[in-house]
């Protein structure tokens, strides 16, 4: 019999902000996010092993991890500057003043430059990471569809000058929620 592989089929919910309460896991809840969080293409049947639990009881309880928004998805991390896109750019975008908020971020979303939008608090209404080729990508996104976009009232950028690998900052929660708090 074939191992499967945990599948979640919904769109990932909004991020971050949510008015939902926190949800209570266990430790054996806790126990497979980390299992995940270490190898998100773990079987369920290596995961069950891992725990001391069967396979079926695994997966419903991934299901209602999924189902609760614990866990949003499963990625494939991509390096983007192999593909042709080396270059990151952050954006603090100021909105225009009485503008529907919503209607820009959703406009900014739809840019295929557009990694991330966060609303954020400060001298900035956005937060935007954008991946292009290079300067004058960047030029162009700008100028071209950035600065266009309803709502946008002034932009100041920053170039990223290099990445470094992202600390595994879920796995690190997740591992320290498993401890006992004094």
């Amino acid at each position: 019999m074939a191992e499967t592989q945990p599948q979640l089929t919904n769109a990932r919910p909004p991020r971050g902000g949510s008015a939902d309460p926190a949800q209570p896991l266990d430790a054996i809840d806790l126990s497979i996010l980390v299992l995940l969080l270490r190898d998100a293409r773990s079987s369920v049947r290596k995961i069950a092993a891992g725990v001391g639990m069967s396979a079926p009881a695994i997966s419903e309880r991934i299901a209602r991890l999924e189902r609760q928004g614990v866990i949003r998805g499963y990625r494939a991390e991509v390096d983007w500057a192999r593909l042709g896109y080396g270059l990151t750019a952050y954006l603090m975008i100021t909105g225009v003043q009485g503008w529907e908020q919503t209607e820009t971020v959703e406009a900014l979303c739809r840019l295929r430059e557009v990694e991330d939008v966060e609303i954020v608090t400060g001298t900035a209404d956005l937060v935007v990471k954008v991946r292009v080729r290079d300067h004058a990508h960047l030029r162009e996104c700008l100028f071209e569809r950035i600065w266009k976009v309803p709502g946008v009232h002034r932009t100041e950028t920053m170039i990223c000058l290099g990445e470094d690998s992202a600390k595994p900052f879920d796995l690190e929660l997740a591992e320290s929620l498993r401890e006992p708090t004094l």
